[in-house]
């Protein structure tokens, strides 16, 4: 009974008996699953839930007679129930739908082993991380200091660990609610950014299934009121937190002018910038932050390194600036910074294929030429190759 108790429960909702079959068949390959029930429509299949909140994962058909998958789902969501849910489709049109929604996954008929193991892992990391009984912290409290990473990722974490996101959008609404952390955002304004082309009734009830995911998240660090509902709104409420990105502003404005003294202090700095902005999510409602982010870091790196090249220190220099070189190739004065690098180390071979390389990119994605003052720099950095070479060959 041990076992039995370790392995999540499964239903399947399709009006297709055959996929009952079929699918029962390919999960019993599964040892870590069972399934404790089949249902042919929605209505049976959501009376049973609500009497068995221990299942963990519910294969739903989107395509049915009567309230479809689609449909179900909301309404699941709507009722705050902690189901995992998975759709299960003919038609592969559906699939981008199915992205949009807080379902972990979706399957296209007919289903393959390999694919369906896949969303059954995915579902059991969740489901684990939900029950396991290590971690018991009293509600409205915090296990320590709540530090966010918000640079290259979404991250939180305290003494009593790191959440675990049950969905994308609800990584995405934290990080929403982060960004606006303290203040009341209408639930209009969350359909419409983060739910946006969307069927609104649908939008709606995938919001309240997201915050209660949300909620779900936190709740094994003891954070889960700091999700606050007002006035038919959300606002995040963060106290004793640390957050990077607030963090780096704060200290790229405290150095204004970075001299020598200042250079190792002005290198932890940078090293708080791990990546943009909630990293690779590309959020529509970030752009603007996003970016400014970005030019803040970029703008302060430049300072950092024209004081590391007044102090001689071109290994130093010449690290930022690749890294400035590769989030932003066309960046001319990242180029000029290289060039100047170049001639310090004596390496007239690299300057001149930095150069050339650099015109070439602008050609090729632009039509453009480089701009007459990087003309003038790198004729007059390749005449003091020259120079340097003249002064040594004199008796």
């Amino acid at each position: 009974m041990e076992g039995r108790r370790r392995r999540m429960k499964v239903i399947l909702v399709d009006d297709d008996p055959t996929m009952h079959l079929i699918l029962s068949k390919m999960l019993r390959k599964l040892p870590e699953v069972y399934v404790v029930g089949t249902f042919t429509d929605t209505k049976s299949a959501a009376s049973f839930l609500h009497e068995h909140t221990e299942i963990g994962l519910a294969f739903v058909d989107i395509a049915m007679k009567g309230e479809n998958g689609i449909e179900f789902a909301a309404r699941l969501g709507s009722s705050g129930s902690s189901v995992q849910l998975v759709f299960v489709t003919s038609h592969k049109d559906f699939a981008l739908e199915a992205y949009e929604l807080s379902v972990i996954d979706y399957l296209v008929k007919p289903v393959s082993q390999e694919r369906l193991q896949r969303a059954v892992h995915r579902a059991l990391t969740n489901w684990r991380a939900f029950h396991s009984p290590t971690v018991q912290v009293p509600p409205l409290q915090y296990a320590g200091q709540i530090v966010i990473t918000g640079l290259g990722d979404v991250v939180v974490s305290n003494e009593a660990g790191r959440v675990k996101w049950i969905s994308r959008k609800c990584t995405e609404l934290f990080a929403y609610l982060l960004l606006y952390r303290g203040r009341r955002i209408p639930r209009s304004k969350l359909v419409t950014d983060i739910f946006g082309g969307m069927e609104q009734a649908g939008a709606e009830s995938y919001l309240n299934t997201t915050v209660y995911q949300l909620r779900k998240s936190l709740e094994p660090l003891g954070m889960r009121e700091v999700i606050r509902s007002e006035n038919d709104g959300y606002a995040l409420e963060l106290k004793d937190s640390s957050i990077d990105y607030v963090e780096f502003e704060a200290q790229v404005e405290e150095l204004q002018t970075i001299d020598a003294s200042q250079v190792e202090i002005a290198l932890s700095v940078e090293r708080l910038y791990r990546g943009d902005l909630f990293g690779d999510k590309a959020y529509v409602w970030a752009i603007h932050e996003t970016e400014r982010y970005s030019q803040m870091y970029a703008s302060f790196v430049k300072r950092l390194v024209a004081s590391l090249i007044s102090l001689g220190d071109i290994s130093t220099s010449s690290k930022l600036l690749l890294k400035l070189n590769e989030n932003n190739p066309l960046d001319e004065s990242v180029i000029s910074y290289l060039m100047i690098v170049h001639e310090m180390a004596g390496d007239k071979k690299g300057l001149t294929a930095r150069y050339t390389n650099y015109v070439r990119l602008l050609n090729q994605e632009l039509g453009i030429r480089p701009s007459e003052e990087l003309t003038i720099l790198y004729d007059s950095l390749v005449r003091a190759f020259t120079d340097k070479k003249t002064k040594t060959a004199k008796p």
